[in-house]
């Protein structure tokens, strides 16, 4: 059986208890991957699924060649199974994409085309109309973005989720990266690759439920914050100081009533100003906190993700054992 050809392009999508949204996910997919008259491959990793996804995968692989299945053991998170897709992929280019239908599939043709055309390394999918979206959602995702900006951390555009093309040279030092817990709408604008953008109105998503709870979106945050900035640390710096001047002019000012017979009077007065040194003690004791939880976690060394199997290689034990 002769060797399938080397892929032009991947795309990456990650699955966690998709199997609602799955049979149309494919039947929106494929037609514009057909369409691009390219060898491509399709890099489904399910993240340690609980529903029929898996099921859902191979019966899919019956009719479509070019769909490859990469299960991990257990869940790992979004962003880790999109690390674990990164990995596989094989193509020159590798796209990255949710299956839930909010980010449209029929812009790849127009991402490959822009990056060919003005030569750059990565074409970010931007959310242009965010209408779908809760007034809540679009709230927290512009707070986060100016959030960002401000700290310095990131030169991604705004509402720039993980919707993506990349080159073969990005997808590598990607890859490259030591650091566990990437944020990849952050790591791959650190990159500095040239860049360029495709607009997009994002959609509702088509079926099932969103993955992406208020707990999620908050540690992705915190790992968004404490992973590309230290501004946390030099602001914990800042208010340790501030108060530290505080607390002298306030022993200066006791001392001097104190000498003058001017007696600071009120238990409350005194409360107030240990339990304001007290809360600042504490935030400035959380953000290390999440520092130290960082390099912890890192100097563990622990995979992010383990994978069960990879339907290309189970193929390729196949064909060698039986030619």
């Amino acid at each position: 059986m002769p060797s399938a050809p080397h892929p032009v392009l991947s795309v990456v999508v990650p699955m966690y208890d998709e199997a609602e949204v799955l049979p149309l996910f494919v039947e929106r997919l494929r037609p514009v991957l057909d369409g691009l008259d390219e060898p491509y491959e399709l890099v489904a990793v399910d993240d340690g699924s609980r529903d029929r996804t898996p099921v859902l995968l191979q019966a899919a692989r019956r009719t479509w060649p070019q769909l490859r299945v990469l299960r991990l053991r257990a869940n790992a998170g979004h962003q880790a199974a999109i690390s674990a897709g990164l990995a596989a992929a094989r193509g020159d280019w590798v796209v990255t994409l949710d299956a839930d239908l909010q980010d449209p599939p029929e812009v790849i043709p127009e991402m490959i085309a822009r990056a060919r055309a003005e030569g750059v390394d990565v074409v970010y999918g931007v959310r242009t109309d965010r209408s779908s979206d809760t007034a809540f959602k679009r709230r927290t995702a512009h707070l986060f973005y100016a959030t960002m900006r401000l700290m310095g951390a990131t030169g991604a555009p705004d509402h720039a989720g993980d919707y993506r093309l990349m080159s073969r040279a990005t997808v590598d030092a990607v890859n490259a990266l030591p650091e566990d817990h990437r944020v990849l709408r952050l790591v791959v604008p650190a990159l500095g690759f040239p860049s360029t953008t495709v607009g997009y109105a994002r959609q509702e998503r088509a079926a099932g439920t969103s993955k992406y709870p208020l707990a999620t979106m908050v540690r992705l945050s915190l790992d968004s914050v404490t992973g590309f900035s230290r501004a946390p640390l030099k602001l914990a710096t800042w208010f340790g100081l501030g108060g530290f001047l505080l607390a002298v002019a306030l022993l200066g000012y006791a001392l001097v009533a104190k000498l003058t017979g001017h007696t600071i009077a009120g238990w409350t007065s005194t409360v107030m100003i240990v339990a304001a040194f007290s809360a600042l003690q504490l935030l400035c004791l959380g953000i290390l906190g999440e520092y130290v939880g960082r390099i912890y976690t890192s100097l563990q060394r622990r995979p992010t993700y383990y994978v069960a199997h990879d339907s290309l290689t189970d193929e390729r034990e196949r064909h060698t054992l039986h030619p």
